[in-house]
């Protein structure tokens, strides 16, 4: 009897203890551990591979940090406390070339600066000038070639730039077509990309004294993306989807405009990176993503690289950040999707660890990103990620859906800060790359064009209605969220599903269409018929542009609002987002406004973007947790 009685107990106890386990509170962990900005990122190596750079907080701004490899010595190399260095690469061996943000409104200085601090010299360009890097020419310590819209804001010509001096002398004019210019590993611009609007031409020339010649021209629904040149002469590797739907790695000849062979594609998704070593014209990997991250090696060296990291940090997601010139020594960065990951060194077959991205966050403590896929109600298999809080059945959830945005982007399997926070309070959190978003072939993107106001809001609806199908999301507690295009999208779903969902919030999302296409700045000129393909032509098809601008659906609004804008944004007019948001509060609606006037269209200031995450949880707490209020 007294057998009986303890196995009775036993069973209760072991009953009780499953009954715990399974509605186990998850710890709330606090947001700044979140949205942490890492202590060091954007690690670059010198290319002797003596020198390790990083860039690092320095009272609140991130600077320039150097550090020697074979000493062990670090030295801080700027020092700013107005504005963070953007982004910065090694110059050669003895000087890195950075760029600094000047007024939040991506107005860039740039400056040049010894590696041990010294010289830092500033280049001189006229106000609003924008510069981009043909090529950063790592065996020169003297030049580098940039492209500049000095001379006229619509055109980007080609400088050489002598970092020692700041002297900019022009080596190419522009001819009023060119918006991309390629470089040999000479440091010779022997390919240029130019643009009508609709129609781009691949030009090409033997040498750097010859004239550039047309090569191929196609629709811009059509890619043919120059790589970089292969050891045989004309030949350049390229992405081409020309004649096909997914985008291939293909050798291309330029002097007879044709595609010699396909070296990888894959029927069910576009190749979304190619890592190419301009220095010994080779291809190292190329990487392609239908559910998570899948890579096709080209080099056997590399793959053995790999391989061997792989087998020291199993389980993680590995990528080639960087290397020196002679490729002995790689700078590699790994995550998972519950891991922001680590920076490490990889020399002599040894790993060493440089960094964490952000070590508060315990990926035990973390949530799955599981990828899911449901069809649009025309037929199209539309792909996306769902995270399941801890210790939750995905069952009946309170729900945040997050569109992405672009929307020619797409979410990808990794590690989120934003939906591992909204996870860790105890919502579903379900992303969709809805059409139009990259990585599915061209038909895909494609069917975006002209539909941000309808087929790519039906794909999203149609998401949320899988989720209520398949018992995930209860319906009665449904949130949309989004940045950017993701914002307009959240609130274009409030407007024409009211009864979908019980909030909506908008960080920076567009609310004028004929605003934002008029907005672009002089130098996308050459796109501007492209636009009005992809998003509407404000003359002929003006209807539709206004039916999807939610600043002409204002009597529509039924849902709160949560608004986020920067008073500098350059995509969002921020008079017309503060007249949206008076217009609400006319009509008694509930909305909620944050307008940080000194941001742009990206919260930039740690302090604001947190503040922006509390106020974005205190807000779905209200509406998806009435209970508690």
């Amino acid at each position: 009897m007294l057998d009986l009685l303890k196995k009775y107990f036993y069973i209760c106890l072991s009953v009780m203890l499953l009954s715990c386990s399974s509605n186990t509170k998850t710890e709330k962990i606090k947001a700044e551990v979140f949205f942490n900005d890492p202590q060091k990122s954007s690690f670059h190596i010198s290319p002797d591979g003596k020198y390790l750079s990083y860039l690092q907080p320095y009272k609140g701004k991130l600077n320039i940090f150097v550090q020697s490899l074979e000493r062990n010595e670090v030295t801080q190399i700027t020092a700013y406390i107005d504005k963070s260095v953007k982004n910065y690469f090694w110059a050669g061996n003895e000087k890195l070339f950075y760029m600094k943000d000047k007024d939040g409104l991506q107005h860039y200085q740039l400056f040049s600066v010894n590696k041990d601090g010294t010289k830092t010299s500033l280049i001189e360009t006229a106000t609003d000038t924008r510069v981009e890097i043909i090529d950063q020419m790592k065996n020169d310590d003297q030049y580098i070639l940039i492209a500049m819209n000095e001379r006229n804001p619509e055109n980007f010509d080609v400088y050489k730039l002598d970092i020692n001096t700041g002297q900019k002398t022009m080596i190419i004019k522009n001819p009023g077509s060119i918006v991309e210019w390629i470089s040999d590993k000479e440091g010779n611009v022997r390919l240029a990309v130019g643009s009508d609007g609709v129609n781009e031409t691949l030009y090409y020339r033997e040498h750097n004294n010859g004239e550039f010649k047309p090569v191929i021209s196609n629709n811009f629904k059509n890619t043919l993306k120059p790589l970089g040149f292969t050891n045989q002469k004309n030949h350049i590797y390229a992405l081409s989807n020309i004649n096909r739907d997914k985008l291939a790695l293909v050798d291309f000849d330029c002097s007879t405009g044709k595609e010699i062979k396909v070296i990888y594609e894959n029927p069910e998704a576009d190749i979304l990176d190619v890592i190419y070593s301009k220095s010994s014209n080779k291809l190292s990997y190329l990487t392609y993503e239908i559910s998570k991250r899948e890579i096709f090696f080209l080099d056997n060296q590399v793959k053995e690289m790999y391989d061997d990291v792989r087998s020291q940090l199993p389980n993680q997601e590995v990528k080639i950040i960087d290397r020196d010139q002679k490729e002995k020594s790689f700078l590699i960065k790994t995550y998972t999707d519950k891991d922001p990951g680590a920076y490490y060194l990889y020399q002599d077959k040894k790993l060493i660890k440089l960094a964490d991205l952000n070590p508060e966050i315990k990926a035990d403590q973390m949530c799955e990103m599981k990828p899911v896929s449901y069809k649009s109600r025309d037929g199209l298999i539309i792909h996306g990620y769902l995270t399941i809080p801890l210790n939750k059945k995905g069952e009946n959830l309170p729900c945040v859906v997050i569109p992405h945005q672009g929307p020619a982007t797409r979410n990808v399997w990794g590690y989120s800060p934003e939906v591992q926070f909204l996870a860790n309070r105890g919502y579903a959190v379900f992303q969709m790359n809805f059409r139009g978003s990259t990585g599915y072939g061209k038909d895909f993107q494609t069917a975006g064009h002209k539909q941000w106001g309808k087929k790519i809001q039906d794909d999203i609806t149609d998401g949320v209605n899988w989720l209520i199908s398949e018992k995930i999301a209860d319906p009665e507690k449904i949130a949309i969220y989004g940045y950017s295009f993701g914002g307009y999208a959240a609130l274009n779903q409030a407007i024409y599903h009211p009864d979908l969902y019980q909030c909506a919030a908008s960080y920076s999302g567009f609310i004028n269409l004929f605003t934002y296409i008029k907005g672009f700045p002089a130098y996308y000129k050459p796109y501007q018929q492209m636009l009005n393909e992809i998003i509407g032509n404000p003359k002929l098809d003006a209807d539709y542009l206004k039916y999807a601008s939610p600043i002409f659906q204002i009597d529509r609004i039924q849902t709160p609002l949560l608004v986020a804008q920067g008073g500098k944004d350059d995509r969002v007019n921020v008079n017309e987002t503060n007249q949206f948001v008076k217009e609400l509060k006319k009509k008694n609606i509930k909305v909620e406004y944050i307008l940080n006037d000194n941001e742009s269209h990206y919260f930039r200031d740690p302090a604001n973007r947190l503040a922006f995450y509390k106020k974005l949880e205190l807000f779905l707490d209200k509406y998806l947790h009435p209970d508690q209020y």
